[in-house]
């Protein structure tokens, strides 16, 4: 059973964080790596980005890294259209080498919202994501020593919308999830999961839509709107 969540104004001891999406995007899309990947390979593209997207939380528990992760997901690609594995491969090794995981850019706000909850929060990251990729990215946006505590959902725990990931931050923070918000971008992972472990969730939306479901305590249009939380009215 989900618990029931503290009201919209109930105090807040701390944060948690997505990163991607959240805090952060690449510079270089996906699609476009993918792009060049088959390029590289020399075959006609046969499956887009959002296949790869789709099949990712497939092969998350059994992968050690982001780099076997993406070779699983791409052979299998291949295999379900036809083509031999093997191919599906040299495309994620090609993609690899064109990924840069450093090389991402900060969502508007996102660094300032980081910063002044920082000030009297205690802040942390829940994402699903391999711990070198993912430390990589903060590292990039200059936020490596920025958070008290970093959960690699899908590697140190179940990846998110499970509760574990959430509550093993909270654990560490020494913060009972009604005193908690988690700031994130999609519904079925961050909202879901947060209202799960009995957080209040914060959804970054994006300019299209008009509600999550399951629905979010709050609702961003920006990660600056968090310059002045919400929680405090």
């Amino acid at each position: 059973m989900t618990p029931a969540l503290p009201p919209p104004d109930a105090p807040v001891d701390a944060v948690l964080f997505d990163v991607d999406d959240t805090l952060c995007r690449y510079r270089r899309s996906g699609a476009e790596l993918l792009a060049v990947a088959f390029d590289r390979v020399g075959v006609d593209p046969f499956f887009d980005v959002g296949d790869y997207h789709e099949r990712y939380p497939e092969f998350l528990a059994a992968a050690e890294d982001v780099a076997s992760l993406r070779e699983a997901c791409f052979a299998a690609l291949a295999a379900e259209r036809g083509r031999d594995p093997a191919v599906g491969r040299r495309v994620a090794a090609s993609f690899a080498a064109e990924r840069d995981h450093r090389a991402v850019e900060p969502l508007p706000g996102a660094l300032g919202a980081v910063d002044r909850l920082a000030a009297d929060h205690r802040v942390g990251v829940v994402t699903n994501g391999g711990p070198s990729m993912q430390r990589d990215k903060l590292d990039g946006l200059g936020l490596g020593d920025a958070f008290e505590t970093v959960v690699f959902a899908g590697y140190d725990t179940a990846p998110k919308p499970d509760p574990e990931p959430f509550r093993r931050a909270l654990d560490a923070l020494s913060v009972e999830p009604g005193r908690a918000v988690h700031v994130g971008n999609s519904p079925g992972s961050d909202v879901a999961g947060a209202r799960a472990a009995g957080l209040r969730p914060a959804w970054l939306a994006d300019a299209a839509a008009s509600g999550s479901d399951p629905p979010a305590t709050y609702t961003l249009r920006s990660m600056a709107d968090l310059h002045a939380p919400p929680w405090r009215g």
